[in-house]
């Protein structure tokens, strides 16, 4: 079992960044291919970016790409987003979720456990 919470989420004006963090609960973090999710008003829950077990495979959505780092600290069992450029499109709930496997996916099925959810808002 694992638990997530995710923080560092806020409002900003447009062109400037936030630092996403998950907590992850649990010995075998390590272990577990980890995402970050966004979903905004009326739409579906959308990728933005993966990490399997080591920092060298990482998944991007087109739509963050070059702006967005994921990374993560085994550790210290957290998940990081760093969102530099932010845009009003940006704004959704971001939620960080976790899967027991070696690769990274991109449809929310393919993974069992899932933080609350923290707020980014971007204001033009």
């Amino acid at each position: 079992q694992v638990q997530l919470v995710e923080s560092g989420g806020g409002s900003v004006q447009a062109g400037g960044s936030l630092r996403l963090s998950c907590a992850a609960s649990g010995r075998t973090f390590s272990s577990y291919a980890m995402a970050w999710f966004r979903q905004a008003p009326g739409k579906e829950r959308e990728f933005v970016a993966g990490i399997g077990w080591s920092d060298s495979s990482t998944r991007y959505a087109d739509s963050v790409k070059g702006r967005f780092t994921i990374s993560r600290d085994n550790a210290k069992n957290t998940l990081y987003l760093q969102m530099n450029s932010l845009k009003p499109e940006d704004t959704a709930v971001y939620y960080c979720a976790g899967r027991p496997y070696i690769v990274v996916v991109i449809t929310p099925s393919g993974y069992e456990y899932w933080g609350q959810g923290t707020q980014v808002t971007v204001s033009s």
